[in-house]
């Protein structure tokens, strides 16, 4: 069974073809990732350009069109989003399908996927030299809408205030969807300039999974993709992340009409994923409240009963942790003397054998389930892709496994807090947060 989770990668310059032939999955996907900087100027259109290149095509201009070439791919899926990776604004456009292998009487559909994928990259449906200006704007308001509704889900609202202070004037507070105010100044033509430069400059990797013949495959999106992109050099964006000047922590505050508050920490763990202790700083995340039986969890929402939620989230390209809750407003002096105990003893070395035991198994056994999916296998390998650090799943494996306790609390004495976000009910008893 060809069911390895080892990509093959194949360089040119900054554009890397990563194959994988695996008979586990009955589809095959291919996916296409490009890096762009994070930064005030293009945040925007970054997040923008994806969504525009899904309304239309030369050959299919319009959605209904569009859905029928999809429906003649028995049933294929594309999308195209943005996300972060350290300071690395990720635009992602996807594509799987059915493997004809497994439909007899099918049309060529790796053939014909491909050549899709292609023309959605690259023949956008214009107008005068430019993106249609209706799909522009209609994607325009879409993306507002997107921007205005993180105020309505409060636990993305407070993880995104959080971000904002805690990364005051580093590029990592931008949020993926970019920025409401930058909208109106961008019209179709500014937007297809942007693209033409995208294309022509930012470091790109295209991945593909499947159960396919590796050599034919590749000679299709040589063809029908790869040659297309326009050649000469690519931008290398560095993999070093930005570390400000450490301070003392913060707390920030805002109100809103809302009856729960969102307790959140920010902390610096100045360790990377390009960093030799890396596995340990995933335990680290996993032991404090990464987990159902995590210390946060059991601390603050199962003893104390004190918060409806409570656990801790890594960005391992940034070095950066939070801690997000939910608690009641009158709460807050309590559970965040808890929190900050379940940090203290990180750094002392309190962890009991079962916490250490049980999270190496769980963290193990969720890393193996990303296997059974061809996207979960994508991202994973993604991670290691743009970082500067290699690390092979086998390798990050092994190095779970056998990570000490005291590997670990060395990990945990580096982490500080830098910012404590509360959100908060309007003109409460300010007793709350004191």
């Amino acid at each position: 069974m060809r069911s390895s989770a080892n990509f093959e990668t194949i360089a040119m310059e900054n554009l890397r073809i990563h194959r994988l032939c695996s008979d586990k999955f009955k589809t095959t996907t291919i996916a296409v990732l490009i890096q762009q900087e994070l930064s005030e100027e293009k945040v925007t259109k970054t997040a923008l350009l994806p969504y525009v290149l899904q309304r239309g095509t030369t050959n299919y201009p319009t959605t209904l069109a569009f859905k029928r070439q999809l429906d003649q791919l028995y049933g294929a899926n594309l999308f195209g989003n943005v996300f972060k990776r350290g300071e690395r604004h990720i635009m992602q456009f996807a594509l799987d399908f059915p493997n004809e292998t497994y439909i007899p009487g099918t049309p060529p559909l790796l053939k014909e996927g491909i050549a899709f994928l292609g023309e959605v990259l690259f023949s956008p449906l214009l107008e005068q030299g430019r993106f249609k200006a209706d799909y522009v704007e209609a994607e325009k308001n879409n993306l507002l809408q997107r921007i205005k509704s993180l105020q309505d889900d409060k636990i993305r609202y407070a993880a995104k205030r959080l971000t904002e202070e805690m990364c005051k004037n580093e590029p990592f507070a931008l949020h993926a969807y970019g920025k409401e105010d930058d909208l109106d100044a961008i019209d179709a033509s500014a937007l297809y300039t942007y693209y033409q430069e995208v294309f022509h400059h930012c470091p790109i990797d295209l991945y593909l999974v499947g159960d396919v013949d590796l050599e034919e495959v590749t000679s299709q999106l040589q063809q029908q993709i790869l040659s297309r992109f326009p050649s000469g050099e690519r931008h290398a964006f560095n993999s070093q992340t930005i570390q400000p000047q450490g301070h003392d922590e913060q707390v920030v505050i805002d109100e809103l009409d809302v009856k729960q508050g969102k307790l959140n920490i920010g902390c610096r763990t100045h360790t990377t994923i390009n960093d030799d202790r890396y596995p340990a700083l995933l335990l680290y995340n996993g032991i404090l409240g990464g987990f159902a039986h995590s210390k946060l969890f059991m601390n603050v929402r199962e003893k104390a009963s004190l918060a409806y939620y409570c656990s801790s989230r890594l960005e391992s390209h940034k070095g950066l942790l939070s801690i997000q809750s939910g608690i009641e407003i009158q709460h807050y002096d309590q559970a965040l003397s808890i929190m900050k105990e379940q940090l203290s003893d990180m750094r002392e070395g309190r962890i009991t054998d079962q916490e250490l035991e049980k999270t190496k198994a769980t963290m193990i056994n969720q890393f193996r389930e990303r296997l059974d999916s061809a996207y979960g296998m994508i991202d994973l390998h993604h991670h290691s892709a743009v970082a500067k650090r290699k690390w092979s799943l086998p390798e990050l494996l092994e190095r779970i496994a056998h990570t000490s306790r005291q590997e670990i609390q060395e990990v945990a004495e580096k982490v500080t807090i830098d910012t404590i976000y509360f959100l908060r009910d309007q003109g409460g008893e300010k007793h709350a947060t004191h």
